[in-house]
């Protein structure tokens, strides 16, 4: 089995330099790609047994003489990045039929470059293949954002690159301070779980990690590349940033930083709470005030990733559960809004929510699937939204109750810009511009209507992902529980 997470992990990289080799049947092959990935995650998947340990495991030499090695596995908790990773991948891939993008060979190869970076970054347990996962997972993304993006995009993915860079030193001068008080001189993960650092030393970790997770995510006031970023990206490039990448800190925090240090959480981790519902209020309200829907959603997306932010630092296993289900749910749902925009963008070359209105007169399914995506957004009870947003403000109320209060407004807030945007946008009487819209077809039927089963299915029976994760969550806040209590 252990042959499952190789495949994994190679499969999107084979394809990328296939794809990267083919001209006019470039898209075809990234899509075939794509889905061998996905038929291998589904198979992992089904033979995953749902308990704490590491499954699918491959521990090899790689750079000897500084205990460097390729170790790489899946437990409860990365199982549901893998999944949410190779589920969204063929969506992306086939959101891009539509497009005639210049240089698709390079495109396709590009996403499947990326893919590769972000299974490594979700499977890694080696610290130093961790930082080569996360750096991978950057460059493919940057290209395609200064490549295919929109006029402004050299500036904008200038600052994007800067941010991330910067976050990623931090981290990799964390990494490295780890591996020199580690007394077996490698990165291993289970070694840095077992040292024991005082609480200064522990502090001083937990902010380069978090610096370089709260901007990937990102947190408030880490944020500010994001809102530009994703509006001038292509459509795939933001489908693949907020479907996917902004999970990498997510799960980085959770891997990386609560286990390693867990003083550093207890002493910092209110104010991280802080940021995050300071965020969820910061989005909210900014979002009110937009006019372009691309920008409106990029908010609404900070607000919900504040909301998990938060869960995280909660420490208790209903907020982390909350956690692990609202990654899949905002991935599948922010996918599908970003898709929905792009097509009205391709027919009427405009995300301006004045010059819109009427879509569903003239575009009844496109209106529907778009309707659909929206309620799961706004945590619509039957909607994979509902579950996760209501773990998560039960685990934030376990926390502190006045930080759940403020932590909901991103369900009533949320519900109250985005409902409005759909009415915009959607509904009312049609104008000489949007008069001319046609319906959804072909490779556009196939990504809304995949993404609307996903949404009811996850809000009507959540139960097979929340297995997946429950044992290794448990085990988790027994290993920080256990590490709090040996240094206190």
């Amino acid at each position: 089995m252990e042959h499952l997470l190789l495949l994994l992990l190679f499969i999107p990289l084979a394809g990328a330099l296939i794809t990267a080799c083919f001209g006019g049947a470039a898209k075809y092959i990234a899509l075939v790609s794509s889905l061998v990935s996905l038929v291998l995650a589904l198979v992992t998947a089904v033979n995953f047994v749902p308990d704490s340990s590491v499954q699918f495991g491959v521990n090899c030499p790689w750079i000897t003489q500084l205990g460097i090695n390729f170790h790489v596995g899946i437990d409860g908790i990365s199982i549901i990045t893998v999944l949410l990773t190779n589920v969204l991948v063929p969506l992306i891939v086939l959101s891009g039929f539509p497009h005639d993008y210049k240089s698709q060979p390079a495109f396709y190869a590009l996403i499947l470059f990326m893919q590769s970076g972000l299974l490594l970054v979700f499977t890694a347990l080696d610290a130093f293949l961790f930082y080569i996962g996360w750096e991978a997972a950057l460059i493919p993304v940057y290209f395609i954002c200064a490549i295919w993006g929109g006029k402004d995009r050299i500036r904008v993915n200038m600052k994007f690159f800067v941010y991330t860079v910067a976050g990623s030193l931090f981290m990799l001068l964390g990494i490295i301070y780890l591996y020199l008080q580690n007394p077996a001189k490698n990165f291993d993960i289970n070694a840095f779980y077992a040292l024991n650092l005082d609480p200064v030393q522990q502090s001083w970790i937990f902010w380069a990690f978090f610096i370089a997770f709260a901007i990937k995510m990102p947190v408030f006031p880490f944020h500010t590349w994001q809102p530009d970023t994703y509006t001038e990206a292509p459509a795939t490039g933001t489908m693949l940033l907020s479907g996917i990448m902004l999970k990498m800190g997510i799960y980085g925090v959770i891997r990386w930083i609560l286990p390693i240090v867990p003083a550093g959480v207890q002493d910092w981790g209110h104010l991280a709470i802080i940021l995050s519902v300071t965020g969820i209020i910061y989005a909210s309200v900014i979002a009110f005030t937009q006019r372009n829907a691309k920008r409106l959603v990029a908010y609404s997306s900070i607000a919900h990733v504040g909301l998990i932010s938060a869960g995280i630092f909660a420490l208790n296993v209903q907020s982390l559960q909350g956690v692990m289900i609202q990654m899949l749910s905002h991935g599948v749902n922010v996918v599908g809004l970003f898709f929905v925009l792009d097509i009205v963008f391709r027919r009427l070359k405009t995300n301006t929510i004045a010059d819109l209105g009427g879509i569903a007169t003239h575009a009844p399914q496109l209106a529907i699937t778009a309707l659909i995506i929206v309620l799961g957004t706004v945590a619509l009870p039957g909607t994979n939204g509902f579950i996760g947003e209501f773990l998560l403000l039960m685990g934030v109320y376990q926390y502190n109750i006045w930080f759940a209060v403020f932590a909901g407004l991103t369900i009533i807030f949320g519900a109250v810009y985005m409902l409005r945007m759909y009415q915009q946008v959607m509904l009312g009487k049609t104008n000489a511009l949007t008069s001319t819209i046609t319906d959804i077809a072909g490779p556009e039927k196939i990504v809304l209507f995949t993404v609307c089963a996903l949404i009811i299915v996850l809000g009507v029976y959540p139960k097979p992902v929340l297995g997946l994760s429950e044992a290794a969550v448990q085990h988790l806040i027994e290993q920080v529980t256990q590490k709090l209590t040996s240094v206190n």
